[in-house]
């Protein structure tokens, strides 16, 4: 008999590990992918923002009534505004028309105030982000307001250490290659950092937009790969745990998105089509026998707005 858990907080994890059938080619390794669509609010960011909330409440930064201000592509936003609401807080998010408006109907839905930085003509861009950010900042010397700050806070690494931990129990420890897009770098970093503790060979491989990859060394560009490539270096990026750098361009991101759904049946967003395209790279290059993991990291359903399925 199944029981009842405490809170909808608790329903974080533990999300089933697939092994793609159908895209993957008979000679490349195998292919085992997280599907943490299957998360509260559809994404791996839950994990995120449980960990970020309850470590500010225990350092004392917020308490009831207080108001949290993020800078967000919407992803991050959506998993603040369900645990603040579940914990009695306030959510402001900092959002742009760069994103999908399945994003905002989303965030508002738990009762999230959001203030808008208009983009220029969508693409998401070094400057959009960094007006973004700096929009939080000035929105959070407000009384009682609290900024997150995804890009510079330690903790929120912490919530992707269980991923890991799971993703080694439910692949029997048959693990090669881990492979993953990067945006504030912290759940590269914490399920890197899990995976090595059981097995030190384990390689990481990074994923960034090919129009703006600027941890390869490149110049910043736009791109429409929502979630990822925020355009300059994250200030927690840490490259000596990363074995290398792949670059996925936007069209090839988003014909990955839709063969994942037609050709294995899971519905998910651009990013988590950067993270097949690099994954089938690397599992080709490694070869049978071989096993590369990787994340899907949110729900199609977020982006049915969007040029990814409205050119269907």
């Amino acid at each position: 008999m199944t029981s009842v858990i405490g809170s909808i907080r608790n329903a974080i994890g533990n999300t089933p590990l697939v092994e793609l059938k159908n895209i993957v080619p008979v000679n490349s390794a195998r292919i085992v992918a997280k599907m943490e669509s299957a998360n509260p609010t559809g994404s791996m960011k839950d994990r995120m923002a449980v960990a970020v909330i309850e470590a500010a409440e225990k350092k004392g930064f917020i308490q009831k009534e207080s108001t949290v201000i993020e800078y967000t592509a919407g992803t991050t936003g959506i998993s603040l505004a369900f645990v603040c609401a579940s914990l009695g807080y306030n959510f402001h998010a900092v959002f742009s028309d760069a994103f999908s408006n399945e994003k905002r109907i989303t965030m508002k839905a738990f009762g999230t105030t959001v203030t808008d930085v208009i983009s220029d003509q969508k693409k998401i861009t070094e400057k959009l982000i960094k007006e973004m950010i700096e929009t939080a900042r000035v929105l959070s010397e407000q009384e009682n307001h609290w900024w997150s700050d995804q890009l510079n806070n330690h903790d929120a690494e912490q919530g992707y250490y269980p991923l890991a931990d799971e993703l080694w129990k439910q692949s029997d420890g048959q693990v090669d290659a881990f492979v993953h897009t990067v945006s504030t770098a912290h759940s590269i970093h914490g399920v890197t950092k899990s995976l090595l503790k059981y097995n030190s060979k384990i390689e990481t491989f990074a994923v960034e937009p090919d129009e703006s990859a600027v941890l390869s060394g490149r110049s910043s560009g736009s791109h429409k790969i929502e979630g990822i490539g925020i355009g300059f270096i994250p200030p927690l990026w840490q490259p000596d745990i990363v074995n290398e750098i792949l670059t996925v361009t936007t069209e090839d991101a988003m014909q990955m998105a839709r063969r994942l759904a037609k050709e294995e049946g899971i519905f998910a967003g651009t990013s988590t089509g950067a993270n097949i395209v690099a994954a089938l790279r690397i599992a080709e290059r490694l070869g049978k026998g071989k096993t590369v993991a990787t994340i899907i990291i949110d729900s199609g359903l977020r982006y049915l707005s969007t040029p990814l399925y409205q050119s269907l």
